[in-house]
């Protein structure tokens, strides 16, 4: 599989991350949140089969989001659950916990940070920072710069955010 493919995975994974909560948490439409959660799922489960640095962003996210209790919906189990799935059937790539953990703690840091930091602070530049979760995205460029990750992982994950922040646009624009 090639990086364009990748980046395509990355793409619609993040499209339909976003389209799945906006789902159900602007219309509490589980069964089309459900939906677009299980083709998030199947597009990050088989980025992360296919690639290990796919895996330490995309299971990063999971766990993050797990930890700072953002699986707050049964479109959330199902996703789970289908991207389980999917890494047990395609195995999932051997990982270095320490790099793991620094995405882990990466994601986790932007989720609490995204809820929490514009109740605690005025200050523009926190409250954009952890409004378009930067934390990870520093960290995944590091990563990169570093060595440890290929750079077209994240240029892969900058496309996947753009996705993510389109799918809400396009959300807002259809109701």
């Amino acid at each position: 599989m090639s990086y364009i493919i990748l980046a395509l995975l990355f793409i619609l994974s993040g499209f339909f991350m976003k389209f799945s909560d906006d789902l159900f948490d602007v219309n509490g439409n589980l069964s089309f949140a459900s939906v677009f959660g299980a083709l998030c799922a199947i597009a990050s489960g088989l980025a992360t089969i296919y690639s290990v640095e796919a895996a330490y962003i995309f299971i990063a996210i999971l766990i993050g989001n797990f930890i700072a209790l953002k699986v707050d919906g049964i479109h959330h189990i199902i996703t789970l659950l289908i991207f389980i799935v999917i890494l047990l059937i395609g195995g999932i790539p051997e990982l270095n916990l320490v790099i793991l953990l620094i995405c882990i703690l990466a994601a986790f840091s932007d989720e609490v940070g995204h809820e929490l930091i514009s109740k605690f602070t005025e200050n523009r530049f926190l409250n954009l920072f952890f409004e378009y979760r930067f934390v990870m995205k520093i960290v995944i460029l590091l990563l990169a710069v570093c060595g440890v990750f290929n750079v077209w992982i994240f240029v892969c994950f900058i496309l996947f955010e753009i996705s993510y922040e389109a799918a809400g646009i396009v959300f807002e624009s259809l109701n």
